[in-house]
């Protein structure tokens, strides 16, 4: 029966949530909740920073940008007012601009197309049993995990430093990056035009039963159960805008909850720096797990750090969303892309410690915050994509 199943879901995400407040804190257990409301949106909506690139990058389809921009945009105008009225109490994500973040950003943008997901990408998608990612969340935590001590000598490297546009007021810097954002989507729907009219003829448009086989082939599920799979072509569209409304809400209380923006990469590098733990290794004398606050985050129970709750919560929200309907249908990789997936997850956790974080926690944390180093990540890392999307090609899936 559909709705006892549905029912079961609930309970066992309230369940989840009353546990982690009980053990942790009321905050952590409101934190865990925001956690499954991320996933659910990212799996039902397939809100995927990686598609959304390589949907432009591969037919110049500027749905996923135009989406993500509005998510930008939405999440900077709930942000920044609260940043700068805060005294202190609330922060944004503000980095230097490194030679590892220029690095590091190129790198992962690569990866992450060789992945299928970037850092919420891969956890949405293994919550929802993706049997790519589920094989690389291990090799990311580790890549995670090794580029966090590695991260100090990198940033040794120098650059400059940070730039934030809060510190010309808030509404300077929100107009700034409401302009930044519009001149994105404008450039993207822009090379669209342009790429339609270099076309001899116009191509016949997709069906809905191509999208909902291209749907099948990316590996993941969503609200959207299998027998109704025929009409996922004219969602297509609708799914990424609801998809970047709902996340900029859940971004705006996260960073009300937690008083730091949403992130990814911290989490599963806390993972991967505790099982090494377990396993003998000591962070004493390590440069960036040997001292603090990252020492701390080590000694404590997993569920008293803000990053991990989250990542648990957006596991199940994944699970739910994808089961919601019935059971999920994927289709598994070949060796091949599965051993080139595990090893894209390895650099694009490593990467993403040179580059102060993936998709969530630099691209919309810094461009939220109005940090520079957002844009540069966003520049880097799409130029990646580029070189990611034709290794992609070849490998095959």
């Amino acid at each position: 029966m559909p709705w006892f199943f549905r029912l079961l879901l609930i309970a066992g995400g309230l369940a989840g949530v009353l546990a982690v407040a009980y053990a942790a804190g009321v905050r952590q257990g409101l934190l865990t909740l925001l956690g499954i409301g991320f996933g659910a949106v990212l799996q039902g909506a397939r809100f995927g920073f990686t598609t959304g690139w390589r949907d432009f990058i591969e037919h110049r389809d500027p749905q996923g940008l135009w989406a993500q921009m509005l998510l930008m945009v939405l999440a900077a105008a709930v942000s920044l007012p609260l940043i700068a009225g805060s005294g202190g109490e609330l922060v944004g994500a503000v980095a230097p601009l490194t030679i590892s973040l220029v690095l590091g950003a190129f790198l992962f943008g690569a990866a992450m197309q060789l992945a299928d997901g970037c850092g919420s990408g891969t956890l949405y998608k293994a919550g929802a049993g993706a049997p790519l990612s589920f094989a690389v969340l291990p090799t990311f935590a580790l890549g995670s995990f090794v580029g966090a001590s590695h991260q100090p000598g990198w940033i040794a490297l120098g650059g400059l430093p940070a730039v934030d546009l809060l510190a010309w007021g808030w509404p300077t810097a929100l107009a700034l990056t409401v302009a930044g954002c519009g001149l994105v989507a404008w450039l993207a729907g822009r090379a669209q035009a342009q790429s339609a009219a270099s076309q001899p003829a116009a191509s016949p448009t997709p069906t809905p039963q191509d999208a909902a086989q291209q749907v099948m082939r990316a590996g993941t599920a969503s609200f959207v159960p299998a027998a109704e799979t025929a009409r996922a072509g004219s969602r297509w569209a609708r799914r990424w805008w609801l998809g970047a409304l709902l996340l900029a809400a859940l971004y705006g209380l996260h960073l009300i909850v937690a008083g730091q923006p949403w992130g990814i990469v911290y989490g599963i590098g806390v993972w991967g720096a505790k099982i090494a733990s377990a396993l003998g290794w000591s962070p004493v004398g390590d440069p960036f797990w040997g001292v603090e606050p990252h020492a701390t985050r080590l000694a404590e129970p997993l569920l008293a750090d803000i990053t991990s709750v989250t990542n648990l919560g957006l596991l199940y929200g994944a699970l739910a969303a994808s089961r919601w309907n019935g059971p999920a249908d994927f289709r598994l990789p070949s060796n091949r892309r599965l051993i080139a997936a595990c090893v894209a997850g390895l650099v694009m956790g490593y990467s993403s410690r040179m580059a102060f974080g993936c998709n969530v926690g630099a691209y919309l944390g810094g461009i939220a915050s109005a940090s520079l180093h957002g844009w540069v990540w966003f520049a880097l890392a799409f130029a990646g994509s580029i070189i990611g999307v034709r290794i992609r090609r070849r490998i095959g899936s």
